[in-house]
């Protein structure tokens, strides 16, 4: 199959041509063909409900898993389609279960409602929730694995981490600090919700417990797409959130035997939540076909291209300075800057009100950073355009 070009790609993404988005990192564009997908599935659905749900979903579901599998880099009775991320980890944190004064280590940079999360579910198993400073601007991936390494204790139970930490672009060395964990008997636990797309997987390689990732950023799936990876000795620790249909296995069939249902019964007690939508699942295939055809490898480069741009064209202006690293193994799309002192969310709101440009301001109050998103999409003049508003906001 002849590559597409980024032009050709472009025109087939369903963009507001009055927007600049610069925020894949908190939602991507859907192309047209995935679009198509999921609406026609849709429309199967809605027109003859029953047949679809009962007898034309289940070899769908099954495909979008394997293909997404695949993609991954695991097998299909180990990954459980979720809603989200945030599905997905609670999931695991109300299941996991530690002992009384146990240690649940966090980095000091993960999201927010996931840092919550463990909160709450260290109240309820009487644990403790710790964190540890990551370094501000690492030159070597090394420099995160010591860090996170001098801040386990004989009390770590569970370390929890993002693959790409969310406000800046900041990738961690994930296999390095599953290792390290394994060695030490603690549960890791990965959020990957930039991860798919983002950079390449390798599930199965990767010495981690669990791990959750998103479909509706840069793989550019449907909204509602997640998924959560679990490792063999782990497979009989999750619980559903809620019971339903597939809380009892049909008979006759082993816990990771593929049943009629598109599943095995081990997953469908994971992902049965009474009757829904899950159409978006089924459009995963066609989104991980769009980028494959111009190449996945391509499209990474080309990310990295833009980041390389962006990192250039913005440094220093008007007090920006970058806070994502430069080393290729610490960063990928996102590059983000930190902003000058007494601005903040502001800038984002009247680069929306003003320029049409979607970029969010992330971080912290006394320390806002804004966070630029670069796939394949974006390109060089949209770059500048975000530059001379910003130019024109300094004034």
């Amino acid at each position: 199959m002849v590559a597409k070009t980024w032009a050709n790609a472009r025109d087939q993404l369903m963009r507001d041509p009055s927007v600049t988005n610069l925020n894949t990192g908190s939602c991507g564009p859907l192309p047209r063909p995935v679009f198509d997908r999921v609406t026609a599935l849709r429309t199967r659905l809605a027109s003859a409900p029953m047949d679809f749900l009962s007898r034309q979903l289940p070899p769908l579901l099954w495909t979008a898993r394997e293909r997404l599998a695949e993609y991954t880099g695991t097998r299909p009775h180990r990954l459980a389609f979720a809603t989200n991320v945030t599905g997905a980890i609670n999931l695991v944190a109300s299941s996991v279960r530690l002992a009384p004064g146990a240690e649940i280590l966090l980095t000091d940079q993960e999201y927010a409602p996931m840092r919550w999360c463990w909160e709450r579910a260290a109240r309820r198993q009487d644990a403790v929730v710790r964190t540890f400073r990551l370094p501000a601007q690492p030159a070597d991936p090394a420099e995160v694995v010591e860090a996170a390494v001098a801040a386990m204790t004989p009390r770590t139970r569970l370390f929890f981490f993002s693959h790409v930490v969310s406000s800046t672009g900041l990738v961690l060395p994930a296999a390095r600090l599953a290792e390290e964990a394994r060695r030490r008997g603690v549960l890791t636990v990965v959020d990957g919700a930039q991860a798919p797309g983002f950079t390449g997987l390798d599930l199965d390689g990767l010495a981690c417990d669990y791990y959750a990732g998103s479909g509706h950023k840069w793989l550019l799936a449907p909204t509602g797409v997640g998924f959560l990876h679990f490792g063999d000795d782990q497979a009989d620790v999750l619980q559903p959130a809620q019971v339903s249909w597939g809380y009892h296995a049909p008979a006759g069939y082993a816990p990771d035997e593929r049943t009629e249902f598109g599943s095995t019964p081990r997953l469908r007690n994971l992902e049965c939540e009474g009757t829904r939508d899950l159409c978006p699942w089924l459009a995963v295939p066609a989104a991980i076909d769009f980028q494959a055809e111009l190449g996945h490898e391509r499209v990474r480069a080309r990310m990295r291209e833009l980041a390389a741009f962006t990192r250039e064209r913005l440094s220093g202006w008007h007090g920006l300075e970058p806070v994502t690293p430069e080393h290729p193994e610490l960063s990928g799309a996102m590059t983000a800057f930190a902003l000058p002192p007494g601005t903040g969310p502001e800038v984002s709101r009247e680069l929306w009100r003003r320029f049409r440009i979607e970029v969010p301001v992330t971080g912290s109050p006394d320390r806002p950073l804004l966070r630029v998103s670069t796939h394949f999409h974006n390109t060089e003049t949209e770059v500048e355009r975000l530059a001379e508003a910003l130019k024109e906001l300094s004034r």
